[in-house]
């Protein structure tokens, strides 16, 4: 690990080839695994899991109980809640015109945030799949699915299952997981509807593609 200032729970498990930088805060119960690199500043909370090869930004923010798997790309700007799930192989992103360097291509462009570093905000309890790469300046919902392979270009909403490139929500999923309405074109009427595995009820509004929890 890198030396100097770092706030690090003697009960977190940090693998040796990991390289922490000045700044991070890593919470109690946290892993982290073989050569994982985490930038200065950036705050991981309790009982996390930082799959092997995982590199995080500086200054990004990370709740409990989140599950980062292998080789996931986290930038700059990006916030992620409690409970979430970030499966192997995701990119996030942060700046939609990106340039290596200035229009007179006499030198590298900063890599500081400026006005066209947008931030990206993943809710509690949201499953990113596998492989997925996530644009910049959205949200994805609470319990929001995203299956693998997906381009997330603009913002998902709570509860949806969305799916494809540009990912587009086909449906509802249960905080378990399972899904639980899928849209169609002749949804019109709002129904409540349980989860058939773990009995969770839900109220749906088919038209406005939204859905509360009972």
């Amino acid at each position: 690990m890198g030396k100097g200032s770092k706030s690090t729970s003697i009960n977190s498990l940090i693998h040796p080839t990991a390289i922490i930088e000045d700044g991070v805060s890593i919470g109690e119960g946290t892993q982290i695994w073989d050569n994982v690199h985490i930038r200065h500043g950036t705050s991981i909370g309790k009982n996390c899991i930082i799959g092997e090869k995982t590199y995080i930004a500086y200054n990004v923010s990370i709740g409990n109980l989140v599950k980062i798997n292998a080789f996931v790309y986290i930038c700059t700007a990006v916030t992620i809640e409690n409970g979430v799930m970030i499966s192997a192989g995701t990119i996030f992103t942060n700046d939609k015109f990106p340039r290596a360097t200035t229009t007179d291509l006499k030198r590298l462009r900063s890599s500081e945030p400026d006005e066209n570093t947008l931030p990206t905000l993943v809710r509690q309890g949201a499953t990113i799949g596998a492989g997925c790469t996530i644009g910049c300046g959205i949200t994805i919902g609470r319990w929001a699915m995203i299956g693998m392979g997906s381009v997330v270009t603009s913002s998902i909403p709570d509860f949806h299952l969305a799916l494809g490139a540009p990912a587009k929500s086909i449906g509802i999923v249960c905080k378990c997981g399972q899904v639980i309405h899928k849209f169609s074109k002749d949804d019109r009427k709002v129904f409540k509807k349980g989860c058939s595995v773990c009995d969770v009820q839900y109220e749906i509004s088919a038209k406005q593609r939204t859905v509360r929890e009972l």
